[in-house]
């Protein structure tokens, strides 16, 4: 029974986790004047959150920061997101 809560725990931490990337993702879009938060761009960061910034979910504002942070670690697709 523990087992089987402790794996629901984890799928729903998982879903909220991705929720709350794709939460950010669109405000960050909405909120920049440099992105324009197209499907390809929120494509292009996803990865990346989730490689460098985890730790940050669920502060948009933080992972916006996190994110220029690492700019040197970035993909390129995302590094073009932040540099137009």
């Amino acid at each position: 029974m523990k087992a089987r809560f402790l794996r629901f725990a984890s799928l729903k931490s998982r879903a909220r986790r991705a929720s709350t990337v794709g939460l950010f993702l669109s405000l960050f879009a909405a909120g920049s004047a440099h992105a324009q938060g197209t499907p390809e761009q929120r494509k292009a960061c996803t990865p990346d959150v989730y490689r460098l910034c985890a730790g940050e979910i669920p502060n948009a504002r933080a992972i916006t920061a996190c994110l220029r942070r690492q700019k040197a670690s970035l993909s390129d697709a995302c590094r073009a997101v932040f540099e137009q």
